[in-house]
């Protein structure tokens, strides 16, 4: 059984910053990718940035600049450091990792979401 829980989110004025955590429990054989989704009330869920075992990572041209994305390998967990936060970042911000547990296939698994809002 695998676990993704978030922490981190919250309400922060436009110009501020977060940083959201999340932490990959259970029987974890290899991590392949990690990253992070949104959706904003009435839109659809969109990648905002991944980063592989490799350390190889992508950032959606809407956040690169301001957001920045890591990861502690010991303890399955990363990170999303969010800076210069716009109200347009509000949205519920949903972490997922493509990993291998228990059996060679790559499956993905999601975090609980949270809440991240950002006023003008």
């Amino acid at each position: 059984q695998v676990q993704l829980v978030e922490s981190g989110g919250g309400l922060v004025r436009a110009g501020g910053s977060l940083r959201l955590s999340c932490a990959a429990s259970g029987s974890i054989f290899s991590i392949d990718n990690m990253g992070w989704y949104r959706q904003a009330p009435g839109k659809e869920r969109v990648l905002v940035t991944s980063i592989t075992n490799d350390g190889n990572i992508r950032y959606v041209d809407s956040v690169r600049g301001r957001f920045i994305i890591s990861v502690d390998n010991a303890k399955n967990t990363t990170y999303l450091q969010m800076n210069s936060l716009e109200p347009e970042d509000t949205a519920v911000y949903y972490c997922y990792a493509n990993l291998r547990s228990g059996s060679p296939f790559i499956r993905t698994y999601w975090g609980q979401g949270t809440q991240v809002t950002v006023s003008s």
